[in-house]
């Protein structure tokens, strides 16, 4: 039976969604657990559940406080899971390097087979960066794309209200668990966007609840790349030298989709990124045509 903190229908009566989490969470109990040790732990038996890799009694040693969690979450909006090989998990997230199996949801779900664009980028934009990603989220909108970001500031933040204020869709990838709003600016956005739209994330709660703030660092780079994997492509509008936007550049190529890179970026004579994503594959965009096309719009 499903747990009363979720919703949704879960076609495979044998999958009990509050076991699967309380067993999810548990083995991120282990301090040598990652998403690299987890996807080639599942790898290496298909078809195993979280629930088969740990005992009954770890579950019950964490159930009341993922329990308390999910209370807790629900009082800004419900939990739900996507676990992979049941019929809602998408099929693109089987592309990337190192497969999530278990993700955390919030909204409407029916957004991830929507043909979806990440739009993303740097935390502290130029004004004509920001001004860039408006008009190319507002035309990517028109084009009925939905647009996925970070949740970031600056070109994240931009990307998501763009779309909402253009009668668009956008779905949010958090490097956060569910119940956490990072950065508070944006904690109404992301309630918003986990309501109207949807809200996604890999990250376990437990796990991110008790150890320190360098080890959570580590989510962000990790949710980029799902992020990819959700995407038709990945545009960047502005990013550093050593942005993390950079990791999902990296991701997209591996994973077969689309990069594009917006012509300013290789104007910038700061940054050498460009020109070696450019090599690898990457598209240069100098007007928003280059991306319809690449796209077969």
């Amino acid at each position: 039976m499903a747990s009363a903190f979720l919703t949704g229908d879960f076609l495979d009566a044998a999958i009990s969604p509050f076991k699967e989490i309380a067993a999810y969470e548990a083995l991120w109990r282990n301090s040598q657990s990652s998403f690299k040790k987890l996807s080639e732990l599942f790898a290496s038996q298909p078809g195993i559940r979280p629930s088969d890799l740990v005992t009954v009694r770890e579950i019950e040693e964490i159930e009341n406080q993922v329990r308390d969690v999910l209370s807790k979450t629900r009082e800004s909006y419900r939990a739900n899971i996507l676990i992979n090989g049941t019929l809602d998990y998408p099929e693109k997230l089987k592309d990337a390097k190192e497969r999530i199996e278990l993700l955390y949801y919030s909204g409407n779900l029916d957004l991830i087979h929507t043909r979806s664009v990440a739009v993303v980028g740097t935390r502290n934009p130029t004004s004509e960066g920001a001004r860039r990603a408006a008009r190319l989220v507002k035309l990517l909108v028109k084009d009925h794309f939905t647009i996925i970001s970070g949740l970031a500031t600056g070109i994240d933040t931009v990307a998501h209200t763009t779309a909402i204020e253009n009668g668009g869709n956008t779905i949010a990838v958090i490097g956060t668990p569910l119940n956490q709003f990072y950065p508070k600016i944006n904690e109404e956005l992301q309630k918003q966007i986990a309501k109207e739209y949807l809200l996604i994330s890999q990250v376990p709660f437990i796990r991110y609840q008790e150890q320190s703030i360098g080890g959570n660092r580590l989510f962000f780079p990790e949710r980029n790349k799902t992020m990819s994997a959700l995407s038709e492509a990945t545009i960047i509008v502005e990013a550093g030298e050593t942005s993390g936007t950079l990791v999902q550049a990296r991701a997209a190529l591996q994973q077969g989709r689309k990069l594009f890179i917006l012509d300013s970026c290789f104007q910038n004579d700061k940054i050498t990124w460009p020109g070696k994503y450019l090599k690898q594959g990457a598209i240069r965009v100098k007007e928003y045509q280059d991306i319809i096309s690449a796209l077969d719009v």
